[in-house]
């Protein structure tokens, strides 16, 4: 592994090293195009395949055997002779594929012919009263402590929301001896009717009967309360106990833990700041970026593959990623596009790979109230603002999130709205009676991530940049 970028400038440059990143940086690299694949984790893997290459947990029925497919990929990056920097912030990414990373505090910057941005996605916020205690985490926070560290709750344990994460993230949690008091499932009832139309192509899907197999293991094992309508966490200065609505009976249970979790979204902070068109997707009720069929976006040289390019799952991802990397063969080297899987062929697993994709959105779609909170309830974590703060502001003259910002600081804290951009987008597009394509996001700008001035101060100057300064 290297430390510093060898070059100025490659033909491509992969940003992420996930499922799509792995998959992409390999094929990059196998077709012979110089290959830099960029990424802020201090391993490979994403969140999908977290610390595959580090992680304590040995047996492999415990993590699954979809995890260790992460494995292969690994090693398929690491003999193609792609280039690869851990613990790398990328913090921009401008029209003309120049990247500032910084890696070991210090910035530098890079050049490249083709981006593939392999970002992944981001748990959906899930804004409950509440959520913002001590000993209240998402599922992929509780995740990345299993695989990484092993490390799993003992002590009282509830996990709510929806989703397969959730599900997947309870199974692991049980093989490794952890404790789950309750799991409070809030996917809506009538979800199970709308998803009906969609059901032939998820039963023949390779989703169906891993999922059946899942949640039957975590059902043996653990309570399960279905139709959870009302959820809130409650303590003084620590998660003490959690409250639910189902049945239209109220109950609340001790807890010392709450993990929450209601999908994930694209991570689309680096693609927006680009420049990247970003649509509304009714379905995932999240920003999605336009691209065309090989993934290539609305800025020349940029693709987008995985998760950040719309939730689709591990499979997919690393079609799209093999897909994206292939294009830009075919563009740069066409010479070597007989080094890379032919087009169509990916194209027909990617086919196989989103099956029963709809019907998996349509059923775990989030409940409107799990998404636009009222009242007291925290929207935007790092400025502390509320649901009621924001709904002020909107009757008071803010039109869209970029004005809130005047008002309120939301978006402007570390997290620069990952934690809080769906929850504002939504609630101000309720409140004004418009759709949130209307409403639109945060204006997204470098630096996409926080770094200090020591970084911006150690990138490398010209003896006219000094001038430049000077003068002024």
């Amino acid at each position: 592994m290297t430390v510093a970028p060898k070059r100025e400038a490659y033909d491509m440059v992969v940003i992420g090293a996930g499922p799509a990143g792995l998959a992409a940086a390999a094929t990059s690299a196998e077709a012979g195009l110089s290959t830099l694949l960029l990424d802020e984790n201090v391993g490979p893997g994403g969140q999908v395949f977290r610390a595959i290459a580090s992680t304590p947990v040995t047996e492999r029925n415990q993590l699954g055997a979809d995890y260790w497919v992460g494995a292969d990929l690994v090693q398929a990056l690491r003999a193609s002779g792609a280039e690869i920097i851990h613990r790398a912030t990328v913090w921009s990414l401008d029209r003309n594929l120049d990247i500032a990373v910084s890696i070991g505090g210090a910035s530098a910057f890079v050049k490249a012919k083709r981006v593939i941005l392999a970002t992944g996605a981001l748990e959906r916020p899930f804004p409950i009263p509440g959520w913002t205690l001590p000993g209240v985490m998402t599922a992929g926070a509780a995740q990345t402590m299993l695989k990484s560290s092993a490390l799993v709750p003992d002590g009282r344990t509830v996990i709510a929301g929806q989703g397969p994460l959730l599900w997947l993230l309870a199974a692991q949690i049980l093989r490794l001896g952890g404790r789950i008091d309750r799991i409070l499932d809030t996917t809506e009832r009538g979800n199970y009717f709308a998803a009906l139309p969609h059901a032939f192509a998820f039963l023949t899907s390779p989703y169906f009967a891993k999922g059946l197999s899942m949640m039957r293991e975590v059902k043996a094992k653990v309570q399960v309360v279905s139709g959870v309508t009302e959820l809130a966490a409650s303590g003084d200065g620590q998660l003490a106990s959690v409250s639910y609505v189902a049945g239209g009976k109220r109950e609340t249970i001790a807890a010392d833990l709450l993990l929450l979790h209601q999908g994930v979204v694209p991570n689309v902070n680096l693609a927006m700041s680009a420049g990247i068109e970003h649509r509304w997707d009714d379905l995932q009720l999240c920003w999605s970026p336009v691209l065309d069929a090989s993934g290539n976006s609305s800025v020349a040289g940029i693709a987008i593959a995985g998760d950040g390019a719309g939730i689709g799952g591990a499979n997919a991802a690393v079609v799209r990623g093999r897909i994206a990397a292939c294009a830009a063969v075919e563009a740069l080297a066409p010479a070597a596009a007989a080094k890379v899987p032919a087009m169509a062929m990916l194209r027909s697993d990617l086919a196989k790979a989103e099956r029963g994709r709809v019907f998996l959105d349509t059923l775990f779609r989030p409940a409107p109230h799990f998404r636009i909170p009222s009242g007291d309830t925290i929207v935007c974590r790092c400025e502390e603002v509320t649901a009621k703060d924001v709904l002020d502001s909107v009757a008071i003259g803010a039109t869209g999130p970029n004005q809130l910002k005047a008002y309120r600081r939301t978006g402007m804290g570390p997290c620069q709205g990952r934690l809080c951009g769906l929850t504002v987008t939504e609630l101000m597009a309720q409140a004004r009676g418009k759709s949130p394509q209307e409403i639109g996001y945060y204006r997204l700008r470098a630096p996409v991530k926080p770094i200090t001035l020591a970084e911006l101060a150690a990138v490398p100057k010209s003896e006219a940049d000094v001038r430049a300064v000077v003068r002024g």
